[in-house]
């Protein structure tokens, strides 16, 4: 088992910038890639960026391609995700996923672990 715990939600206004940080337990931190979700109100839970156990490959959505950046301490078994340029639009509560495997992937149903999520909202 993998325990995951987001935090560094809040509420900011567009423009602003914020840091997600994951932090794992439970097993070597370094077998799993992990992912950052999202989903808004009334929406499906949507990728938004993941990297794989070395750190050395990420991937980004489109709509967060330039604007945010997933990155990971192993020495902390610590993911993070910083977000600058918020809009409005980036308003959901944030996933942070693990996946028992070291390589990437896009589609929630590729990780096994959830952390319980944290709010982000930003304000026009």
């Amino acid at each position: 088992q993998v325990q995951l715990v987001e935090s560094g939600g809040g509420v900011v206004q567009a423009g602003d910038s914020l840091r997600l940080s994951c932090a794992a337990s439970g097993r070597t931190f370094t077998n799993y890639a992990m992912g950052w979700f999202r989903q808004a109100p009334g929406k499906e839970r949507e990728f938004v960026a993941t990297i794989n156990w070395s750190g050395g490959i990420t991937y980004y959505a489109l709509s967060v391609k330039g604007r945010f950046t997933i990155s990971r301490d192993n020495a902390k078994n610590t993911v993070y995700l910083q977000m600058n340029s918020l809009k409005p639009e980036d308003t959901a509560v944030y996933y942070c996923a693990a996946r028992s495997v070291g390589s990437t992937s896009y589609t929630s149903h590729g990780y096994d672990y959830w952390g319980q999520g944290t709010q982000v909202t930003v304000s026009s």
